[in-house]
């Protein structure tokens, strides 16, 4: 189960909408995992391209907006 965001807005200014790039590698993977645990969301497919040397991945990611609770009947 994810934490509760405690915020309508991304922490530390970051903004709603981040697109990472990289080398696809483990320093990547924990990039997009530290983003997942801040409360983003990933957006659309990942992309890969190669570069001649390495392979190149991106990840877009949004900060979704709260659902507002729905009231008691």
């Amino acid at each position: 189960m994810m934490p509760a965001r405690k915020s309508l807005q991304p922490p530390e200014g970051l903004p709603r909408y981040r697109i990472l790039t990289g080398k696809d590698d483990a320093a990547f993977c924990h990039r997009v995992s530290e983003a997942l645990t801040l409360g983003y969301r990933l957006y659309g497919s990942p992309a890969a391209t190669f570069n001649g040397r390495d392979v190149i991945v991106a990840q877009a990611l949004i900060w979704p907006p709260v659902k507002p609770a729905q009231e008691p009947e």
